[in-house]
């Protein structure tokens, strides 16, 4: 008999969790030759979900690592990955957008010689359409730019082998880019698709450009960036840098209907364009230059990606 270890890192998901235990176990239990336990790691929730999981070890193989304080989305995955036992491993979201009844599917791809099984959403219901350009937008430049080829439409719903999985565990890096280092890692990769369903309840635990954490949003998964503190005023010169572009290019307008009529200045036209794009260009460089260099920064701290305040197993009370 294998074991399946299928692991969640949420946030405040009380409306999901017992629908999506439900789910897993019926799931599951469909596959001969298979069990599982689920991993919920709990960022710092502040509603009901963990009584509500206490509640569900009652019938369900449960465990629910609790973190000291709010860490992310990755950090809790990449705890997870290192108190499962499983023979394969599924990490996803907790809001019901992926159907775990597509788990089974995943495990074929594994039984038939995949280590790492990618979805990849043929639709995505429920998003807007300026979500989709920009996501779309952000693999495309990522690709570009990096010696990976990421998946387009590939999320957070994967299988891993547990030989992954291991690898995984041994990287120091203390804020991997998990969706590429499950590409990076190599091995055979295979990919189910399936159409992503909208959140069933609550919102989404992502954080928003302006919070401080540009590492977690769709448009932000490309722009790395925040450490114990702050960062923040690295990234605003990526900002100004790129408003300046945008005003520069509003005065070369200006300039040349000034030139057109007769009203302008003669050389104060140019002179007022180069410096304010030159300008944009230099702040955009020391911005993403700033990136690089908070990187190395909260690489060399040597803190832990999260701390762990209790583990409560099944047989526990």
């Amino acid at each position: 008999m294998k074991l399946l270890s299928v692991i969640f890192s949420f946030r405040n998901e009380e409306g999901n969790i017992k629908e999506l235990v439900e789910r897993i176990n019926s799931s599951v239990n469909k596959m001969s030759g298979w069990e599982y336990e689920c991993i919920f790691v709990n960022d710092d929730s502040n509603d009901n979900s963990e009584k509500i999981l206490i509640e569900l070890q009652k019938k369900y193989p449960i465990k629910i690592i609790n973190l000291s304080r709010r860490f992310g989305i990755v950090p809790g995955v990449l705890a997870g990955f290192k108190h499962a036992k499983g023979d394969a491993l599924v990490y996803m979201d907790s809001d019901l957008q992926d159907p775990p009844e597509l788990i089974p599917k995943l495990i074929e791809k594994y039984n038939n010689g995949a280590e790492v099984v990618h979805t990849k959403r043929t639709k995505r219901l429920g998003e807007s359409k300026i979500k989709l350009f920009f996501t779309k937008i952000a693999y495309k430049l990522i690709n570009k730019t990096s010696n990976i080829s990421l998946p387009i439409e590939a999320g957070d719903f994967k299988l891993l082998s547990r030989k992954v999985v291991n690898h995984i565990n041994e990287l120091k890096e203390f804020n991997p880019y998990l969706r590429g280092i499950s590409v990076w890692i190599g091995f055979k990769q295979e990919f189910v698709e399936y159409v992503r369903q909208g959140r069933k309840s609550g919102s989404t635990k992502f954080s928003s450009i302006f919070s401080g954490d540009l590492l977690s949003g769709p448009i932000s998964e490309f722009v790395r960036g925040i450490t114990s503190y702050s960062t923040g005023p690295l990234f605003l010169g990526i900002l100004i840098g790129l408003l300046a572009i945008i005003f520069s290019f509003l005065l070369i307008l200006y300039a040349l209907w000034g030139k057109y009529f007769g009203t302008a200045v003669p050389g104060s036209s140019g002179v007022i364009v180069a410096i304010s794009f030159f300008s944009g260009v230099i702040l955009t460089t020391i911005g993403i230059i700033g990136i690089y260099i908070a990187r190395i920064y909260e690489q060399i701290q040597g803190r832990p990606r999260y701390i762990i305040k209790n583990i409560i197993n099944k047989d526990e009370k």
